[in-house]
C-alpha cells in the first residue's frame, strides 16, 4: 500500500465512526447511512491526491456526504424502501435509549433534506454556523434561518405548540 493509500486508510479509520453517525442521522436508516458513507468515501478517494490542499479532509468529506445525500432522491435505486426491518433486541435498561432514538429518527424524518442536514451538522456533529455554511456552501445567515425553521418545526410537531405558545406557558 502506497503512502497516499495509507494516509487515506488512516483518515477513514479516524473519521469513519463520526461520518457514519452523521450519515445514519441524515438518512434515518442504518444501512442507507453505511451506503452514504461508502459512496462519499469513494468520491473523496478519487481526489485524495489533492488532500494536502484541503483545509480539512473531514470537512471536505462531510461536504461530499451532504451533497450526495441531498441528490440521492434523483437516483432510481434510492427509491427502494425496506419494510419490516428486524430490530436487534435491546437490553431492558436500553429501552429508554431506543425510544429516544426512535423519536429522534421520526422527528428528523419530518424535516426536508436541507433542514435535516443543518440539524445534523450543527447539533449532532457540533459544527459552528460558519463550518456548517462551508459544508453546505451557503451563507451563514442561511444556516441560521434553516436551523430556526427546522427547530420550530420539530418543537411544533413534538408539542403541538408554536414557540410563541411555549414562551407564553412559561
Amino acid at each position: 500500500m502506497g503512502g497516499n493509500d495509507r494516509d487515506f486508510s488512516d483518515f477513514v479509520t479516524g473519521a469513519g465512526p463520526a461520518l457514519l453517525k452523521s450519515a445514519r442521522l441524515l438518512t434515518g436508516d442504518w444501512h442507507l447511512g453505511e451506503d452514504l458513507v461508502q459512496t462519499a468515501l469513494v468520491q473523496v478517494y478519487r481526489r485524495w491526491n489533492r488532500h494536502a490542499e484541503w483545509d480539512s479532509p473531514l470537512a471536505y468529506t462531510r461536504t461530499v456526504m451532504v451533497n450526495t445525500f441531498c441528490t440521492w432522491r434523483r437516483r432510481r435505486w434510492h427509491r427502494e424502501v425496506a419494510t419490516a426491518a428486524p430490530v436487534p433486541p435491546a437490553a431492558p435498561d436500553a429501552a429508554d435509549r431506543v425510544a429516544a432514538s426512535d423519536a429522534l429518527a421520526r422527528a428528523l424524518d419530518r424535516l426536508d433534506r436541507r433542514q435535516r442536514a443543518v440539524i445534523v451538522l450543527r447539533y449532532f456533529d457540533e459544527l459552528s454556523v460558519a463550518e456548517t455554511a462551508a459544508v453546505l456552501r451557503c451563507p451563514p445567515g442561511t444556516v441560521t434561518s434553516i436551523a430556526s425553521r427546522a427547530l420550530e418545526k420539530l418543537r411544533r410537531e413534538a408539542t403541538g405548540w408554536t414557540t410563541r405558545e411555549l414562551e407564553d406557558r412559561r
